[in-house]
């Protein structure tokens, strides 16, 4: 069935209503954060859509300050969980503990169990640990001994990690990695910005302060108006050609034959659907452009297609590929 104009000019109202603490959100974290618009506009539609978010950057580029910075714009529960090479699933989830009064054990839950969880550097973590996210990430839950406990609402795991040449790193299970929502790459920031960070930073009095400007109700309302937002059925089908192309490139004769070893499963088709929504209401629209498709196709796709060694030798990462793919795939 289409929606009607009055239909979508009702859900713009919802929208303009409902993302004003989120464009708070956002002029509080860049009080901290210069400049990083990707990373910024990724954390948010995280929150959005329900959805993990793997950022990866050389360290020092204010990933774990961007994390934390949001965890303070959001009055809510936030833990940090510093992933080393000697951390236990136990440290993270939590344990069963012997009380020698009563001879019985009770469960001590781990750092886990929170709203906001970074999960700072976690590939300098072994798999076992890594692997031991999953069933929190995915099924929102946590089995510890006989008893399963679910996570609380909303529960968001934002993880950092350092580029695998990097000292001391393990690569994150496959399995893991498409658990997240999005994959955000943070880069050095421009001589102008890096001017600019200097002048705010470079001080002994820590970073400028900020305020809660949204709470979790708040948050719940907001997804609600994100999940309205109106697809047309000629972008669904976009989004779906997308998808579909980094398995079978044929369909559209987009040169990556022989590139990719794995393309995007159908939860790639879900996630692109969700953030491009949230890229619609962070624009203040309640409908879906196919330009929203392509703004967040990147961050969606780049860490589900795995690469060739053929990609490899041609120095040709994912993010190339998406772009050939979004050059081919006929836009509606």
């Amino acid at each position: 069935m289409t929606v009607t104009q009055p239909d979508i000019s009702a859900i713009e109202q919802e929208v303009a209503q409902h993302s004003r603490p989120f464009q708070l959100l956002r002029d509080q974290i860049h009080n901290v954060v210069v400049g990083q618009e990707e990373l910024l506009d990724g954390l948010i539609m995280g929150i959005l859509c329900n959805g993990h978010v793997l950022i990866e950057g050389v360290p020092g580029l204010a990933k774990t300050t961007a994390v934390s910075t949001l965890s303070k714009c959001i009055s809510t529960g936030f833990q940090r969980i510093q992933f080393t090479p000697d951390l236990l699933p136990a440290d993270l989830l939590g344990t069963l503990v012997y009380r020698p009064s009563d001879g019985e054990f009770t469960v001590k839950k781990g750092p886990i169990f929170s709203n906001l969880v970074l999960a700072d550097e976690i590939n300098r973590a072994p798999a076992k640990v890594q692997s031991a996210l999953l069933e929190a990430m995915q099924e929102r839950q946590v089995t510890i001994g006989e008893h399963t406990y679910p996570m609380d609402d909303p529960f968001l795991v934002m993880a950092t990690q350092n580029p695998i040449e990097q000292e001391g790193t393990y690569p994150l299970p496959e399995a893991q990695v498409d658990r997240f929502m999005l994959k955000l790459i943070v880069d050095y920031p421009t001589p102008e910005e890096e001017r600019e960070i200097l002048d705010r930073m470079a001080r002994s009095s820590g970073m400028p302060e900020v305020e809660a400007v949204t709470d979790p109700e708040s948050i719940r309302a907001a997804r609600k108006t994100v999940d309205k937002i109106h697809i047309d059925d000629r972008v669904k089908d976009y989004i779906v050609e997308l998808v579909v192309s980094t398995r079978d490139p044929s369909r559209h004769g987009v040169p990556i034959e022989g590139l990719v070893d794995f393309g995007g499963s159908p939860r790639a088709t879900i996630s692109l659907t969700m953030a491009a929504r949230a890229n619609a209401f962070l624009a203040g629209r309640g409908y879906v452009l196919p330009q929203d498709v392509k703004d967040v196709a990147h961050t969606v796709l780049r860490h589900r297609l795995i690469v060739s060694y053929e990609a490899e030798a041609e120095e040709l990462n994912s993010d190339d590929l998406i772009d050939r793919l979004l050059d081919h795939v006929p836009v509606p």
